[in-house]
């Protein structure tokens, strides 16, 4: 996976703090259907939520649906034949929706029109290896971060899919999830599920701030 101009480094460990607390269900279904089995979110600006429902499905079965659900509390499906649609996030200017298609080992590119719907969806970046992409984030420039479990690595690729920098976990190969936080928002927080870690790395580019 390396390309010309891209490097490696190693991120650092530290051990996790978890606050507990409890979940209230507030979209439990589609019309009479039930989600198959909901996984990652994000939030736009204005306050529009996007979610991927996986649940099962995969290559033989590709039946994962991505959801955006307005501030009016209308619900939408994006797209209803994703193989595995997994982590979830949008570009800085909110044109573009991204997707880690899980078993598909791919993220998928789905562009917004201005009335919400999404138009022209294709595969953005094609991986190999491992068990394929899981949670991803963007960083200002446009710039794709991916988790790659299996490998125990995290992608980073510039805003035209080329690969930038490869970071490796220095204690196990199911790097999971990440997030951007830190008082410059250039720390990456990566989440090592096989040892219960969270791995930290300094990025050159901030992330783009969620909502919250």
């Amino acid at each position: 996976m390396e390309s010309r101009g891209s490097r490696t480094r190693e991120a650092a460990c530290s051990r996790p703090i978890c606050p507990r607390g409890t979940v209230h269900p507030y979209v439990a279904r589609r019309y009479n259907e039930s989600f198959k089995g909901l996984n990652d979110l994000t939030f736009g600006k204005g306050g529009d939520l996007y979610f991927t429902d996986q649940g099962l499905s995969d290559l033989r079965d590709p039946s994962g649906r991505v959801y955006s659900l307005g501030t009016d509390g209308r619900l939408h499906a994006l797209l209803e034949n994703a193989p595995s649609p997994n982590g979830i996030a949008l570009s800085p200017d909110e044109a573009t929706l991204y997707v880690a298609m899980t078993r598909a080992n791919a993220i998928g590119r789905l562009p917004l029109m201005l009335d919400g719907a999404a138009t022209k969806v294709g595969s953005f970046i094609n991986l190999s290896g491992g068990i394929g992409p899981d949670g991803i984030a963007v960083d200002e420039s446009g710039g794709l971060i991916i988790a790659h479990p299996g490998l125990g690595v995290v992608w980073v690729y510039d805003k035209r899919g080329e690969l930038a920098l490869r970071v490796e976990s220095p204690v196990g190969d199911l790097t999971t999830n990440i997030a951007f936080g830190g008082a410059d928002n250039r720390t990456l927080y990566i989440t090592e599920s096989h040892s219960g870690t969270i791995l930290t790395t300094r990025l050159e580019t901030p992330g783009v701030r969620l909502l919250s």
